[in-house]
């Protein structure tokens, strides 16, 4: 008799509509399909207007949990209905469930004051996360001026298994990606060449895009992605593994031995990384050029240090210095600020790449727009 399916049934006479509830009202008996699907349903006619009863009866419900007590109380709008027919450990079951229910947050009105209000977070977060990248850059100068004086006590070591890691590791994806990056260009460019007749300028185009621009700006995409992200982890993990508190009790520098290695390894990397791209891409697009328009890899060669001056392999070449600078900082200044938990490490990971990213490209627009001023 305990085990009865739950019910749930109106009773109407001249007074009065009663809903009967009887049968086993626990989360075992709930949980079954049948059950649940025919209780919900009932339950949500009597929630539509017009329909809602007056009395409640629940004297005939053999056991009662707390599960279906929630159930009925948040049917009931959190608040006690009218007529309440039930057993005193019904209502002591009942009484419970509505003074630990808490009630649903309110929905917080969107107004001006809080638009403002959440703009200045933002400002202000902004805020924080610049002046922590200004002051580590600027630990990282007295860093390297420490190093120019007793260059025998640089951790050389790190900066070249940093080397290793960040450029030569990185040389068949940024090879493959640069290769492919070619390909496509030469072949858009040509379509539209073709109709002009001017199937030669596409070196001049090839040239100045991938060696001034393009080049410089994947690769440096390419390791902000690959090596920004893996530098904030390993000092994230640092800090989860509370190594660098171990490093700050021993008295060795933070930036001297964590910050500067990364540092001046991307700085030195990624202008090689950027060649090596743009040389990928340069072959790709000579591959592409020669296949639909024609152009011979030799006129190609022959043409490119005429269509392409100097300067602009040595404004790529700056450029990736400082891209290099860039994300490094970027990446070392995340994770000295991940928090001592796997949920930070991730959110910093994730933070890094993507303002890494986000900066390089705002520095290559700015540059773009300062030199083409000055004349290059």
């Amino acid at each position: 008799m305990t085990d009865t399916a739950p019910t749930l049934t109106p009773q109407t006479d001249a007074n009065a509509r009663t809903w009967v509830l009887a049968g086993c009202w626990n989360a075992a008996r709930l949980a079954e399909p049948a059950n649940w699907q025919r209780i919900s349903q009932t339950l949500a006619q009597i929630g539509q207007p017009g329909a809602a009863p007056t009395a409640w009866d629940l004297r005939a419900i053999s056991r009662l949990d707390h599960t279906a007590a929630q159930l009925l109380w948040n049917h009931w709008g959190r608040q006690w209905p009218l007529q309440l027919l039930l057993t005193p450990h019904q209502r002591a079951m009942l009484e419970r469930v509505a003074r630990f229910t808490t009630a649903a947050p309110a929905r917080p009105h969107t107004s001006a004051w809080t638009l403002f209000l959440k703009l200045g977070e933002t400002l202000w977060r902004v805020e924080e996360h610049l002046s922590g990248l200004v002051r580590l850059l600027g630990q990282l100068a007295l860093d390297f001026l420490a190093l120019l004086r007793a260059p025998r006590r640089g951790p050389w070591r790190d900066v070249s298994g940093h080397l290793y890691h960040m450029g030569a590791t990185a040389l068949p994806i940024t090879a493959l990606v640069g290769f492919m990056i070619g390909i496509v260009l030469a072949y858009l460019m040509s379509r539209q060449l073709r109709q002009f007749g001017a199937d030669t300028f596409i070196v001049n185009i090839l040239g100045i895009a991938l060696i001034r621009e393009l080049g410089p700006m994947l690769a440096a995409i390419l390791i902000a992605g690959r090596s920004g992200s893996a530098m904030t982890a390993q000092i994230g993990v640092m800090r989860v593994t509370e190594e660098i508190d171990a490093i700050r009790v021993m008295g060795i520098a933070i930036g001297l031995r964590l910050v500067l290695p990364r540092a001046l390894a991307s700085a030195i990397a990624m202008p090689l990384i950027a060649v090596w791209t743009t040389a990928a891409a340069m072959l790709g697009g000579m591959l592409a050029a020669d296949l639909v328009l024609g152009v011979k890899p030799a006129y190609f060669l022959t043409t490119l240090p005429d269509a392409v001056s100097i300067g602009n392999l040595w404004l790529g070449l700056g450029k990736s210095v400082v891209f290099g600078v860039l994300i490094a900082l970027i990446a070392c200044h995340y994770g000295l600020r991940i928090k001592p938990n796997t949920e930070s490490l991730g959110q910093g990971t994730t933070a890094s790449v993507v303002t890494s990213i986000t900066l390089v490209l705002l520095v290559d627009a700015a540059a773009a727009v300062i030199f083409k001023n000055v004349g290059l």
